[in-house]
């Protein structure tokens, strides 16, 4: 299976399955003398972790990261970091009943069908348990981006929706994501989201969700045409992650409802002599390049394909058939896709920084 690796300059490959003995990555590109320790990557490795509510996946693990080489004395030696998680949690007995049926709406039946082999073991390669190493390779490009821009750089995200529940704008609060389950900005969202997501985890479906990610101190200039445009580099990463069906950049969708004279980012220069954008319906980025701008984006997640519902499907002998997926599952991904997408957000604006510099900056 080829296409584990992400990235150019700052780049990272991923291993392991949801089921085998551990997961893993390997981190290239990464400058020397960046401080660098287990608990720097732990942190975000907890905010994405299973069990921590009711309202995820129930598989306990605690996703204990070891840093096996690429360190020395607390700092970056810029040669490869090897990051490793044990699985500590997996229950392969809980699909022994459906190794013979393709889950409708998984990548089962691709799987099967392009390689002739699958690690039906909660979905061995596919499953979102490689995210979390998506995350600790992110905490190292959030690292080497503040290092390199002066720590002025802040990427945050924020779920916005869950099933038709959407946020209140007006109420957005970066410091109420870490205050509840959800990672929601809108703390009155809250208590409508637990008891919708109680009746769907109940019935045993699951539902589908929003997800928004911000890029602050980013300077202009990352991107290059034609085909190394930001958005585009940023859409794959975005894309690439488990589930995620839809994108859009600024104002996306709804620039379809403006005008050219309406959706126009305006440009002034103030009194000390600063260019000034006069709104943000780009989102940050103009013809692929940023513009210094904050950089937003939203994701549209699927609802969770492991459902308790009995569906119709077919077995790897082409027999119709119906199924039902018992286990742990979440019963609504896009909560804990928060920190991967702000992981993968980190990797490719710390990979064209590095792009940037090595094209544009002499000494």
């Amino acid at each position: 299976m080829s296409y584990n690796s992400f990235g150019n300059l700052f780049r990272f490959t991923t291993f392991g399955e949801s089921h085998g003995p551990a997961i893993g990555c390997i981190v290239d590109g990464v400058p020397p003398n960046i401080r660098l320790i287990e608990e720097d990557i732990q942190k975000s490795l907890d905010k994405r972790k299973p069990g921590q509510s009711k309202y995820t996946t129930q598989r306990k693990e605690p996703d204990k990261v070891k840093i096996l080489s690429g360190v020395f004395n607390g700092l970056t030696t810029g040669t490869p970091i090897s990051l490793i998680i044990e699985n500590i949690d997996s229950k392969s007995k809980d699909y022994s009943d459906i190794q013979n049926k393709f889950r409708p709406g998984h990548a089962d039946y691709t799987y099967w069908k392009k390689y002739g082999i699958r690690d039906y073991r909660g979905g061995g390669r596919s499953s979102a348990r490689e995210t979390a190493m998506r995350v600790a390779a992110g905490v190292i490009a959030n690292k080497t981006l503040n290092c390199l821009l002066g720590n002025k750089v802040q990427i945050k995200a924020a779920l916005i929706q869950i099933g038709p529940h959407k946020i209140n704008r007006k109420n957005w609060d970066w410091d109420e994501i870490d205050n509840n389950s959800f990672f929601c900005p809108d703390k009155n969202s809250v208590d409508t989201w637990k008891t919708y997501l109680e009746k769907i985890r109940k019935d045993g479906l699951s539902t589908g969700a929003l997800v928004e990610v911000s890029a602050q101190g980013i300077p202009v200039g990352l991107g290059a045409p034609i085909y190394k445009k930001l958005d585009a580099e940023l859409s794959n990463a975005l894309m690439s992650i488990n589930a995620v069906k839809g994108i859009e950049i600024g104002s996306g969708f709804d620039l379809i409802h403006m005008t050219g004279d309406e959706s126009a980012d305006e440009m002034n220069i103030d009194e000390l002599g600063n260019i000034k954008f006069l709104s943000n319906h780009s989102g940050g980025i103009l013809g692929g390049i940023s513009t210094g701008q904050e950089i937003t984006i939203r994701i549209a997640i699927k609802p969770t394909s492991s459902i308790l519902k009995e569906k119709n499907t077919i077995d790897i002998n082409n027999n119709n058939t119906t199924i039902s997926t018992k286990g742990r599952h979440d019963p609504c991904v896009g909560i804990r896709a928060v920190p991967v997408t702000e992981a993968m957000t980190n990797l490719v604006l710390a990979d064209h920084l590095l792009m940037h510099k090595a094209q544009n900056e002499k000494n």
